[in-house]
Formats: structure tokens, C-alpha cells, sequence
């Protein structure tokens, strides 16, 4: 028999490059700004359930037609009694209705925030030319002026029912503007608080609970003390006390500087000084608010 004859060497196949059609992107780079921009529309569209599902809508939508409601009604009762003035002063109307705004809060902040934390969704926004001071502002901004619309938007109706029925235009704008100004103010101050409470949570029902807990705890307990203090004649303390509460503070601050009404009990609202810490704590827990978004994304390795 011939002899076994070694067996050739196996040699691999040289690499192959496959051209599979991709190419190299020639358009504009949008940057940084583009970037805050979009997730702002994206952040504020969401607010109020525009481009997601039909069921998100149902909520925010209701809460905004609630808010519109009594509006309505007071202008079509001023028009058709012809009354002299508004039955309510523009300063008061989202005081009246802070359970409707901090239901709307309650839904959405968690929205914004949470969903991004508990499906890790966040780091995807960082493929993209942004950092992390861009996410906070683009949140908070988006959410402070869903809160701005839903209040403001009321403040509108009653204006313009207040022309309609030709009451005096110099008081209806001075009142409209003082009304704008306050509840620009309560926007970043809830838009804010309520971020921070949404994001210490990656689950959504946590965080709508505790910013209901937040809002209505804190409201309940000053009120309930301001009680006291009147009724034990303890009056001095009635307007200190309204700054631990963020509606009070509201309150506080239109009351010294926007020529508002109190709904402290007995009337005993800050004057311009303790208006003035008012305006402090304020900006204070605005400002607080942006620095602990800030370092809870910063914990959060973004």
C-alpha cells in the first residue's frame, strides 16, 4: 500500500470587508442647543399627553378644563349681572384651586423624571451632544411652564370676559399683570419641588404620592397652626408661619408686593418687610430646588 500522505494545511479565508450601504453623515450638526430644545418640547408635550397614548391625555386634559371652569362661570355671571368688578381677584384664582394644580404636579413630575430613572433611559439623551446641567434645565423648564399654562390660561378667560363686559381696562390689565407675575412665580416654585420630590424615586406611584404629601401635609399643618395662633390671640406669628408651606408662600409674596388679598387666617398677612423674606425663601428653594436636581443626576452618574 502507498504510503499515508500528510494532509494540506487548512489556511483561513483573509477578512472580507462587506460594503453594506452605510455612509458618513454630511448634514448640519445641531449641537447642544438643539439638543435642550427638543427634549424641552418633548418634556412640555408630554405634560399634557400630546404624542403619547390616548389614555395619557385623559388626565391633564381634565385637570386644564377644571381649571377653566369656574373662570367661565365667573365671567359669564359678571357679564350677565353686569357687575362693576370681577367677584375674583386674579391673584386668588390659583390659591382657590391649589388641589386641582397640585394634582396636575403630582401627575406629571413623576412622568418627567421617574420613567427616565427606572427604565435607565437617561444615559440614551447623553449619546447625544448633552450634559447633564442641559437634562435639569430642559426638565425643569418644560414643567414650570406646563404649570404656567394650566394657571395662566384661566387668568386669560377672566380678563377677557372682564373687557367683554367693559369693566375698567387700566384695573383689569393691572390685575391681569399682578396675576401673571404670581403665578409665574408658583410655577417654578412647584415645578421645582416637585421634580426634586419625583426624582429621589424611580417608581412613578411612589413619586405621586409623595408629591401629594408634600403639598397637602405641609399646607394642612400651617394652616392648622395659624388656627391656633388666632385663636389664642397669638397673632405675631401668623405670618411667619405661612413660610413653610409653598401655597402660604405664594400667598406671602403677592400679598406684601402684588397688592393681593390674604387667605391667612384673620387677615393677617405679611407687610413689605417679612414680604421681603418672603421673596428670599422663595428664590431660595427655586434656586435649592435646580441644585438638587443637579446633584441627584450627578449621584446618579450622568
Amino acid at each position: 500500500m502507498p504510503p499515508e500522505t500528510a494532509a494540506a494545511p487548512v489556511h483561513p479565508a483573509p477578512d472580507v470587508i462587506h460594503n453594506i450601504g452605510y455612509r458618513r453623515y454630511g448634514g448640519a450638526r445641531l449641537g447642544r442647543s438643539y439638543a435642550r430644545r427638543s427634549l424641552y418640547s418633548q418634556s412640555l408635550r408630554g405634560a399634557y399627553g400630546l404624542g403619547r397614548s390616548a389614555k395619557s391625555k385623559v388626565l391633564p386634559m381634565l385637570l386644564f378644563a377644571v381649571m377653566c371652569v369656574p373662570a367661565s362661570i365667573v365671567v359669564a355671571v359678571a357679564v350677565f349681572t353686569k357687575m362693576n368688578h370681577l367677584p375674583l381677584e386674579y391673584t386668588r384664582y390659583a390659591i382657590y384651586l391649589q388641589a386641582v394644580i397640585g394634582l396636575f404636579l403630582a401627575a406629571q413630575a413623576p412622568q418627567s423624571v421617574s420613567r427616565d430613572l427606572r427604565f435607565k433611559t437617561v444615559p440614551l439623551y447623553f449619546s447625544r451632544p448633552i450634559e447633564r446641567v442641559d437634562y435639569v434645565v430642559a426638565k425643569f423648564a418644560a414643567m414650570a411652564t406646563a404649570l404656567f399654562v394650566l394657571t395662566a390660561a384661566p387668568l386669560v378667560i377672566l380678563y377677557a370676559g372682564a373687557l367683554l363686559a367693559k369693566l375698567d381696562f387700566v384695573d383689569q390689565t393691572t390685575g391681569f399683570a399682578q396675576g401673571l407675575v404670581s403665578v409665574a412665580l408658583l410655577s417654578l416654585l412647584f415645578a421645582g419641588l416637585g421634580l426634586v420630590v419625583a426624582a429621589l424615586t424611580p417608581r412613578r406611584g411612589f413619586g405621586v404620592a409623595a408629591v401629594i404629601a408634600v403639598l397637602t401635609i405641609s399646607y394642612g399643618a400651617v394652616s392648622t397652626i395659624q388656627g391656633i395662633a388666632l385663636n389664642t390671640d397669638n397673632t405675631q406669628i401668623i405670618s411667619w408661619l405661612g413660610l413653610f408651606s409653598p401655597i402660604t408662600l405664594i400667598d406671602g409674596v403677592q400679598t406684601a408686593f402684588l397688592s393681593a388679598s390674604t387667605a391667612f387666617p384673620g387677615g393677617h398677612g405679611p407687610g413689605t418687610g417679612a414680604g421681603v423674606v418672603y421673596l428670599l425663601v422663595l428664590l431660595g428653594a427655586v434656586a435649592g430646588s435646580y441644585g438638587l436636581l443637579m446633584a441627584r443626576y450627578r449621584k446618579a452618574g450622568l
